[in-house]
C-alpha cells in the first residue's frame, strides 16, 4: 500500500472510505419490483390482450366459441377452460376473440396475463390482484415474500365485485402454474388457458379443447380476408394447401401480400415463390453457431413467410414460423430431453403424413436415439403438441408440414448424414424384402408419401441410391396388392427424382421407370405402357445386356402389354425369349423363370399346348409345387393359368375343377375384389357356361363386371372385356 486510499469493488460490492469519522445509513428492500426477478416490471395493462396481430375475422371456430360463450353466460364461471394445440394454430386468436366478445357491452371484466415464463406470470397476476382491489400493503407483502403471492391474488379475484374472464396466454410450461398454485377456479369468474401442452394430467378438472388447423375453405378465406385483391378463392386455397392450413402461416402470408407496394404479387406468384430455391431465405431456422442447415429441395421458404410479420413490431419468436417451434426444442435441450429433438429431426426427413408407429420401433433407430428412449421422446412431442396420434388403419404419428419444414431448415448439416441414413434404413426395414401378392396392407399404403419425401430429402447424399431402391421395392409391393394408381405415382415420382441426381440411364432409375410402365399397363394405358417399356428395355440392353435380370423383368412386363394389344405373335416371341434367357441366367427352377413360364402358358393356343416343348407347359404346376412349394403365389398362379390351358384344350370339366379350387384360394388369401380373384372368376364363368350352366356364368360375370367397374372404372379395358363376355353369356343363356 502507498498510504493512498486504494480500493476495488466488483458487481454489487460497495466501498466506503474516509480519512476521518464516517456515518452511513442504508435501507435494504429485498426482492425486486413485482417479484424476485431482476429487470421484471409489471405489465402495462392487464385489461387489454397482449397479442401481436389480431385476426381480421376468426374463421372456423364457431363451435368452440359457442361452448366458451355459453360457459360464461350461463353463470358457471368456476370452470377452467384449456385451449391446447401446436404452435401457430390460433389458440391465442380464439382467446382474443372470446375476450373481445365477452367484455364488450357490460360483460365481465377482462384480464389478460402472459404466462409464458415465471416472471411474466407473477408480475401479471400481481397486476390482476391490484386491478381487483388488492391494497398496497397486500401487494408489498406478496412482493417481499411475507405472504404467498398466489393466495393473495386469488383472494382478490374471489372478492371481486364484478365477474371476470382471466386469460392465461402461452402457458406452455404448466409446471410454473402448478408449482406456485397459480391456476385455480373461482365462483366470480372464468379462467381460459392457452397452451401447447396437451397432456390432461397437467390440467386436472379443466375442460380441454383442441385447436387444430383450419379446413381448406376457411384457410383460403383467411388469405382473402387479409389480401382481398391478390387472387381468387381457389388460388388462395392452393396457397393454403402448401401452408398446411396453419393459421400463423396464413396470417403471415396474407400480411405479406397485403403490404406489398412496388411489385405486388398474386396468390399464384406467392405460391411459386414458397419453394425455398434461395436457401438463404431459411436463415430464420439456422441454429446458432452451426452456420449450416438443410438446404435440399422441397422445403418451404420460411424466410419469405416470416416477411409477413409487421416490419416495425418486435420479432417475437412465437409469431414467426421459422422460430416458433424452436422455443420448445430449446426447452427440451434445457430439460435434458435431447432425444425428443432428435426424434423430431428424424420425422422432419419424412412427409407430413401419418407414419405407422411400428416404423419407429425398430433397432435401426439407435443411430439417432436409443430405441429404449423413443417412447419417452415421442411422449414429449405429443405432450408439447409437436405431433399427434391418429388412426389411419393402424396407429400412426402425424406431424404438420410447416413444422417439419421449420425443423428441417434448422437441422445442423453435421446431423443430416446420420438422420438420412437412419430414415432410409427404417423405411427399408418396413418394406418386405421380397414383396408378395396379397390384399391391401395399410402400412405399405401409409409408407408411400414418406418414401418419396425422403427420396427428395436425400437427393445428392450418399443415401440416394438406397432410398431409391426402397421406393422401387415399395412400388412393387403396392403393385402386388393391386393398388395400381399408387404404384404408378410411387414409381413415376421415384424415377423423376432419381433421374435428376443419378441420370436418366442409371440402373435404379430405369428399374423405377420399368415398374411405372407395368403400372400403366394395369391402369389400362396400353399405348403409353408400350412406349415407356420399349424405351426402358432399349436402354437396359444397351448398358446391361439382353440377359440382365432388370432387362428381362422389363421384357416380362412388355409381353403382357403386347398380348393385351392383340399382337399375340410379338408377345409370344418375347415371352419365349424371356423364358429362355431367365433359364440361362437364373436356372430353370428360379421363381422368376417359373413366373415367366406361367406367363407364356396364357399365350399358347391348343396346338402349341400339345406340341413338343422343352418347357412342358402343362407340367408347370407340378414343377412350381416341387421347387417353390404348393402354397407359393407363383404356384397358385401357375394352377390358374393351367386351368385356362385346359379350357383352351376344351377339357372343360378339368378346367372347371381346377379354377374353382383357385377361386376359393384367391378368395381366402386376397378377398373378392383382388384383380387375380376377378380374373379367375371370369374363367370360372366361361367353364360354367361351357358345362351347360350359362345362367350361373351370367351370375358370376355380373358380379365380376360390377366389381371391375367399381375398382378400375367403366372404361378400363379389363372392364370392357368383362362386359363383352357378360353379353356373350347372356345371349347364350337365351338360346
Amino acid at each position: 500500500m502507498t498510504g493512498a486510499l486504494d480500493a476495488h469493488a466488483e458487481g454489487a460490492g460497495r466501498i466506503y472510505q474516509a480519512t476521518g469519522d464516517q456515518h452511513i445509513t442504508e435501507h435494504h428492500h429485498h426482492g425486486q419490483r413485482c417479484g424476485s426477478y431482476p429487470g421484471t416490471a409489471g405489465p402495462d395493462s392487464v385489461r387489454r390482450p397482449a397479442v401481436g396481430r389480431a385476426p381480421v375475422v376468426l374463421r372456423d371456430r364457431a363451435e368452440v366459441m359457442t361452448r366458451l360463450r355459453e360457459s360464461i353466460e350461463s353463470g358457471r364461471r368456476e370452470r377452467v377452460h384449456v385451449l391446447h394445440g401446436m404452435g401457430g394454430c390460433g389458440k391465442t386468436a380464439v382467446a382474443y376473440a372470446l375476450f373481445h366478445d365477452a367484455t364488450v357491452g357490460g360483460g365481465p371484466v377482462g384480464l389478460w396475463v402472459n404466462a409464458s415464463d415465471q416472471a411474466s406470470l407473477r408480475a401479471g397476476m400481481l397486476a390482476v390482484a391490484a386491478d381487483r382491489g388488492a391494497c398496497e400493503g397486500e401487494l408489498l407483502a406478496a412482493r417481499n415474500g411475507l405472504r404467498p403471492a398466489a393466495d393473495m391474488v386469488w383472494e382478490s379475484l374471489d372478492r371481486s365485485a364484478d365477474p371476470w374472464l382471466l386469460v392465461l396466454d402461452n402457458a406452455d410450461d404448466p409446471a410454473i402454474l402448478r408449482d406456485g398454485s397459480w391456476l385455480r377456479s373461482s365462483t366470480r369468474g372464468t379462467v381460459l388457458v392457452t397452451t401447447r401442452r396437451a397432456g390432461a394430467h397437467w390440467w386436472p378438472g379443466a375442460r380441454l379443447q383442441h385447436i387444430g388447423v383450419l379446413p381448406r375453405a376457411d384457410a383460403a378465406r383467411v388469405l382473402c380476408d387479409l389480401a382481398p385483391h391478390r387472387g381468387t378463392m381457389e388460388q388462395a386455397a392452393r396457397v393454403a394447401d402448401r401452408l398446411g392450413q396453419l393459421p400463423l402461416a396464413l396470417t403471415l402470408a396474407g400480411g405479406f401480400l397485403a403490404h406489398q407496394v412496388i411489385d405486388p404479387w398474386t396468390m399464384d406468384a406467392y405460391g411459386r415463390h414458397l419453394e425455398a430455391t434461395d436457401h438463404d431465405a431459411n436463415d430464420t431456422g439456422r441454429e446458432a453457431g452451426t452456420g449450416a442447415r438443410d438446404t435440399r429441395p422441397g422445403l418451404l421458404d420460411l424466410g419469405l413467410i416470416d416477411q409477413g410479420a409487421d416490419i416495425l413490431a418486435d420479432k417475437d419468436a412465437r409469431h414467426l414460423v421459422g422460430r416458433t417451434w424452436q422455443l420448445t426444442l430449446d426447452a427440451f435441450e434445457a430439460r435434458g430431453l435431447p432425444e425428443a429433438v432428435a426424434l423430431l429431426r428424424l420425422l422432419a426427413r419424412l412427409a407430413p403424413e401419418p407414419l405407422p408407429l411400428s416404423v419407429l420401433n425398430r433397432p435401426e433407430i439407435n443411430d439417432v436415439l436409443p430405441r429404449g428412449r423413443s417412447e419417452s421422446a415421442l411422449r414429449a412431442l405429443l405432450d408439447h403438441s409437436l405431433t399427434e396420434l391418429v388412426d389411419a388403419g393402424e396407429r400412426c404419428v402425424h406431424t404438420h408440414g410447416v413444422l417439419l419444414d421449420s425443423v428441417a431448415a434448422g437441422t445442423p448439416a453435421t446431423a443430416l448424414p446420420t438422420l438420412d441414413r437412419t430414415a432410409v434404413r427404417l423405411l427399408d426395414a418396413a418394406v418386405p424384402a421380397v414383396p408378395d401378392a396379397g390384399p391391401d396392407d395399410p402400412q405399405l399404403r401409409l409408407l408411400a408419401p414418406h418414401a418419396l419425401a425422403l427420396l427428395r430429402r436425400v437427393n445428392g447424399s450418399p443415401e440416394n441410391e438406397e432410398a431409391l431402391a426402397t421406393a422401387i421395392r415399395l412400388a412393387v409391393a403396392r403393385h402386388r396388392t393391386g393398388d395400381y394408381p399408387s404404384t404408378w405415382e410411387i414409381a413415376r415420382s421415384a424415377a423423376e427424382t432419381g433421374e435428376r441426381e443419378l441420370g436418366a440411364e442409371h440402373r435404379l432409375v430405369l428399374a423405377a421407370w420399368s415398374r411405372a410402365g407395368r403400372a400403366l399397363f394395369r391402369l389400362g394405358r396400353y399405348t403409353e405402357a408400350e412406349e415407356l417399356l420399349l424405351r426402358v428395355r432399349a436402354a437396359q440392353e444397351r448398358h446391361f445386356g439382353t440377359g440382365d435380370p432388370d432387362t428381362l423383368d422389363t421384357c416380362h412386363g412388355l409381353q403382357l402389354v403386347l398380348g393385351n394389344l392383340g399382337r399375340r405373335e410379338e408377345a409370344l416371341a418375347l415371352a419365349r425369349c424371356t423364358v429362355a434367357r431367365r433359364r440361362a441366367a437364373l436356372g430353370p427352377w428360379h421363381p422368376l423363370t417359373l413366373r415367366s413360364r406361367s406367363g407364356l402358358l396364357v399365350l399358347l393356343n391348343a396346338e402349341e399346348l400339345t406340341a413338343e416343348d422343352p418347357d412342358a407347359p402343362l407340367s408347370l404346376p407340378q414343377d412350381c409345387a416341387r421347387h417353390l412349394g404348393p402354397d407359393h403365389t407363383i404356384t397358385l398362379g401357375a394352377r390358374h393359368n393351367h386351368a385356362r390351358a385346359l379350357y383352351v384344350l376344351r377339357d372343360y370339366a378339368a378346367a372347371d375343377a381346377e379354377v374353382r379350387w383357385v377361386v376359393d384360394e384367391y378368395l381366402r388369401r386376397f378377398g373378392p375384389d383382388y384383380p387375380l380373384t376377378l380374373a379367375a372368376r371370369q374363367l370360372l364363368a366361361r367353364t360354367q357356361s361351357a358345362l351347360g350352366s350359362p345362367g350361373n356364368g351370367v351370375e358370376t360375370m355380373t358380379d365380376v363386371v360390377a366389381r371391375r367397374a367399381r375398382g378400375l372404372g367403366a372404361d378400363h379395358p379389363f372392364t370392357v372385356a368383362s362386359r363383352n363376355l357378360l353379353e356373350e353369356l347372356q345371349a347364350e343363356a337365351l338360346r
